[in-house]
């Protein structure tokens, strides 16, 4: 066994697609699976007990008081109680129903930063917009009073989403751009919008902080030179090209990888990793010096020391 495989320790949980990852302060790890379950593995790895169902599709997992908020590709923004109850935060932006609700970022005054990948596709056919480069995915956002507006539109599927450490600024990964926009929200550049990083060596999805302050981005997918020229071709043949059998269809390539950047834009950690039984990233939190990942096809969370 190669040390980039003794360095990743999975953990299975009973079902497929453990798409985004959250480490709570008690050291227990949340995710969301394929059937809507959402499950709690304990601190030490022991135990794995069920919350929740959602009745959809769970992917981003954040902490909001003692309860936790789901983007729900299918329903859209949840609370999921202690005991068990589901609340439904918001499904639709200016009375139109949301397509892909995503991921979150939680601030400080209860404010929820949230994306919605794509006005045209659901999760169903992620590959549908990614190919098409619809950029029609958005930055939203949810005060505390229930009021939902438009922050950032015209997104290459709005992806991840998290908040510097001083909430200097608001970030959502461009998956069709390979790119990690920032909004700020203070400071001289209040308002304005510009990139944390950008020329990413393959497809964002999920971002977060981590406790090292550092922005967290998953690589999904190395870069493919098909899907790069399709974005570039005539929208007829973009929309040819998703329509031909699945089998056919580019696919995510196998890779586990992880990186961290700074505020300034300054890569801090590359983690690229190989592993027989784990691939395709597309969640990550870093906690006390531990990344834990998610993945939208593996029924296991893993974690890198």
């Amino acid at each position: 066994m190669s040390p980039a495989f003794a360095s990743l320790t999975v953990h299975p949980v009973p079902g497929p697609g453990a798409e985004d990852v959250l480490v709570a302060p008690d050291g227990r790890v949340f995710t969301g699976t394929e059937d809507g379950a959402i499950w709690a593995l304990s601190a030490d790895g022991a135990r794995l007990n069920r919350l929740a169902h959602t009745g959809g599709r769970p992917l981003g997992l954040e902490l909001y008081g003692d309860d936790l908020l789901v983007c729900d590709a299918r329903r859209g923004l949840l609370l999921v109680h202690p005991n068990g109850e589901v609340e439904e935060l918001a499904s639709a932006v200016d009375g139109v129903p949301m397509r892909f609700c995503n991921n979150a970022a939680v601030a400080a005054d209860a404010t929820i930063w949230f994306s919605d990948s794509s006005r045209h596709y659901g999760i169903d056919q992620w590959k549908d917009d990614l190919v098409q480069d619809t950029r029609t995915g958005r930055l939203l956002r949810r005060d505390p009073d229930g009021s939902v507006r438009v922050v950032l539109d015209g997104l290459a599927f709005a992806n991840g989403v998290a908040l510097s450490a001083g909430e200097e600024y608001v970030a959502v990964a461009e998956t069709g751009a390979r790119t990690v926009v920032r909004h700020w929200l203070s400071g001289p550049k209040a308002g304005q919008r510009d990139l944390l990083c950008d020329n990413l060596p393959g497809y964002p999805d999920n971002i977060s902080r981590g406790s090292d302050g550092l922005i967290w981005v998953t690589i999904a997918s190395p870069t493919d030179p098909v899907v790069e020229g399709l974005q570039r071709a005539p929208m007829p043949l973009r929309k040819m090209a998703t329509r031909i059998p699945e089998v056919l269809q580019p696919k995510p390539k196998r890779t586990i990888r992880v990186q961290a950047y700074d505020d300034t834009g300054r890569l801090v950690h590359d983690i690229d990793l190989d592993h027989p039984g784990y691939h395709m990233v597309t969640g990550v939190r870093e906690h006390d010096g531990a990344v834990w990942l998610g993945s939208l096809h593996e029924p296991a969370v893993a974690v890198v020391s």
